[in-house]
């Protein structure tokens, strides 16, 4: 399934539950025709935001737009792209005592899905 068809599928299944909303902030992400990257975010009703370089949701998405808009730039390598989203991820999740322990960092190319845990503080 394209990316694009699936964020549409969760937009019309949030919206159906518009009185009654699950309260969640999906980040969809993958790559679509001729591997193009597709990244979208949506609220709880399935308002999606479609972007080309970044998205973020969540408690510590003001922290993480920052962080994200500092530090990001086109076309980087995998393993560049791995440590900026990790820096920014730490960074913002620091700053914000609901946003949890860590997180997951997943990066897709055309030729293999890596997915890598990160720890961050626990106090």
């Amino acid at each position: 399934m394209k990316p694009e068809t699936f964020a549409s599928l969760v937009s019309a299944v949030l919206y159906e539950k518009r009185f009654g909303p699950y309260f969640c902030q999906p980040v969809i992400a993958g790559l679509g025709e001729k591997d193009e990257p597709f990244i979208c975010t949506m609220d709880s009703i399935g308002a999606k935001e479609l972007a080309k370089d970044f998205v973020v949701g969540g408690t510590a998405s003001e922290s993480l737009y920052g962080a994200c808009e500092s530090m990001y730039k086109p076309n980087m390598e995998p393993e560049e792209l791995f440590e900026t989203i990790s820096q920014a991820l730490l960074a913002s999740v620091d700053r914000d005592c609901l946003s949890g322990w860590g997180g997951h960092v997943i990066v897709v190319t055309p030729t293999e899905v890596t997915e890598r845990k990160l720890k961050g503080r626990m106090d």
